[in-house]
């Protein structure tokens, strides 16, 4: 079992390294796996530089649907002259940056695919370099455990011609291939993919590609989910996220102002269409929203315990189970349930015995 387990990884990272004999052209993906593709990253990301504003997403999503997937990109961010311009590519931002908002919009989006390249602002910037590989590597680990079935390509950072950069980027992505080796071995789908193709010839400034360098940018992308489709990593994407209406009319369950911090009330709310009133079902009984699950405080399974979020442990005060039209927490035998049929908006939830009424019923999510 274990031989027949590493071969796939082999070939995964020889692709993805673009190390593959002459003539030897990696297999298309499946033209029937349909894609969630969140590119995820900085500036690059983004597409600065590129005359279209689409920067490698535009090309990728071009070779992508040829090869007959379905497709979808996702993020918060919509930039380009492309049909899909949606991505989660924030100028500026450092690896603890992505870090901070990464674990809400993968929880929003389920992504089966992210492309990855951070760290160019944190070696230009000489910001905490002697600790970048270390947040990389940290990222990578937020990412699988936010997206456990997405397949994650991480890109080694394309040549400059700053000089700050230039001292680091060696060594930063020297480090990335090992990285992604103990997240292989670990059991998880993350691929290493070489940027070294681009010269400085494809540089639109001292940072960003031009149209030349993002087109190189998207074919080794590409190579990057060829080879994982080969090694059998592509899934079909979990359900996305959906609101969660309760049985009391136009109410919905919320996070209270958005918050991400522990300890954040979970509450009704007048349904809106922001993040906060997104959940998503994962297959191990949570429910996520804002990168947190939904948690009975402290652990406690007495009648009125307060609901909130809390970063995601495996607790069995976080497990949640469709029940009666509704949710019950199996630990307490309790159920979801608005204080007093309230209908006021703010009233946080709690938990209480089950008994089946319109205060205790929510639309149920499909897990995955």
């Amino acid at each position: 079992m274990r031989k027949s387990w590493i071969l796939p990884l082999v070939t995964l990272a020889t692709a993805a390294l673009g190390v593959m004999a002459a003539g030897v052209t990696p297999a298309s993906a499946a033209p029937n796996t349909p894609l969630r593709v969140m590119p995820l990253g900085d500036s690059i990301t983004w597409g600065v530089g590129s005359s279209t504003g689409n920067g490698y997403r535009g090309p990728l999503w071009n070779k992508l649907a040829a090869d007959g997937h379905p497709l979808d990109f996702v993020g918060t961010l919509r930039g380009g002259s492309m049909s899909d311009p949606d991505n989660e590519g924030h100028s500026g931002y450092k690896i603890h940056q992505i870090a901070a908002l990464a674990d809400a919009s993968l929880t929003r989006y389920r992504p089966n695919v992210v492309t990855l390249k951070i760290g160019t602002n944190d070696l230009n910037e000489s910001y905490q370099v002697s600790t970048a590989t270390d947040r990389l590597r940290s990222l990578v680990n937020q990412i699988t455990a936010a997206a456990p079935d997405a397949t994650v390509l991480v890109a080694s950072l394309v040549v400059s011609t700053s000089g700050s950069e230039e001292q680091y980027r060696a060594a930063y992505n020297q480090a990335i291939p090992r990285i992604v080796s103990d997240a292989q071995a670990a059991g998880k789908h993350v691929a290493y993919v070489d940027m070294s193709s681009l010269t400085t010839a494809d540089l639109a400034d001292a940072l960003h590609p031009n149209d030349s360098g993002y087109q190189k940018m998207a074919d080794a992308f590409h190579r990057g989910v060829q080879a994982a489709d080969s090694a059998g990593w592509l899934k079909n994407p979990a359900p996305a996220a959906a609101r969660v209406q309760s049985g009391i009319t136009g109410k919905c369950m919320d996070v209270n102002g958005a918050n991400t911090a522990d300890g954040t009330a979970v509450q009704t709310w007048s349904c809106g269409d922001g993040a906060n009133q997104y959940w998503s079902a994962y297959t191990d009984g949570t429910l996520r929203s804002m990168g947190k699950c939904l948690d009975a405080a402290g652990g406690a399974t007495a009648n009125g315990t307060k609901v909130q979020t809390w970063a995601c442990h495996g607790g069995a005060n976080q497990v949640w189970q469709p029940y009666n039209g509704g949710y019950r927490n199996p630990a307490s035998g309790r159920c979801l349930d608005i204080p007093g049929s309230s209908t006021t908006d703010g009233t946080q939830l709690q938990l209480w015995d089950c008994h089946g009424g319109s205060n205790q019923k929510w639309t149920t999510l499909t897990a995955g």
